[in-house]
């Protein structure tokens, strides 16, 4: 099993992936960016199959996009419509393979998630807060080198547009 600090790191503890999530999140919407997640799609995501391309969907997390937003540390819950129809999204975090700002690009990937075992049930999450959960978290630092990162390559971005740059964030 591959122990990177985005998925719970050699010295245990909970994942550093949902507070880097929440904090690129609150700098996308701090400063006016619209906030969107790559997924990785298996039996464990519940969106809308229809949009999936790749075992992929990119989804818009903005607050002026979804109703009920949760950040948790486990999942990312909300409702989100689709082709003017309204769809209850639950997004285990691991599954989580990318934030970045639309309009710019910036933003963080992280490794995909392990495949299930066999016959394993997929964790199954908790009711979302009725209000939006602000975390508060700032970014730290836009600075990339580029150096010693073993990340994977970007998603590819929906279409419909151009395909942004993601600009690695440490």
């Amino acid at each position: 099993m591959d122990q990177t600090p985005a998925s719970g790191g050699a010295g245990g503890g909970t994942s550093t992936r949902p507070y880097l999530i929440r904090a690129l999140h609150d700098w996308c919407t701090d400063n006016g960016f619209t906030p969107y997640i790559a997924v990785h799609v298996d039996r464990s995501v519940q969106v809308p199959t229809e949009y999936v391309s790749n075992n992929e969907i990119v989804l818009n997390i903005g607050f002026d996009a979804t109703s009920g937003l949760d950040l948790g540390n486990e999942f990312i819950q909300f409702k989100a419509r689709f082709g003017g129809v309204a769809r209850e999204i639950i997004v285990p975090v691991d599954h989580v393979v990318a934030i970045y700002a639309r309009e710019n690009g910036q933003g963080m990937a992280f490794p995909a998630p392990e495949p299930l075992t066999e016959g394993a049930a997929p964790p199954q999450p908790q009711p979302a807060p009725q209000e939006p959960r602000r975390s508060g978290l700032r970014l730290a630092s836009e600075a990339s080198d580029g150096e010693g990162d073993d990340t994977p390559p970007p998603p590819d971005a929906p279409s419909g547009g151009p395909r942004p740059s993601l600009k690695r964030v440490k």
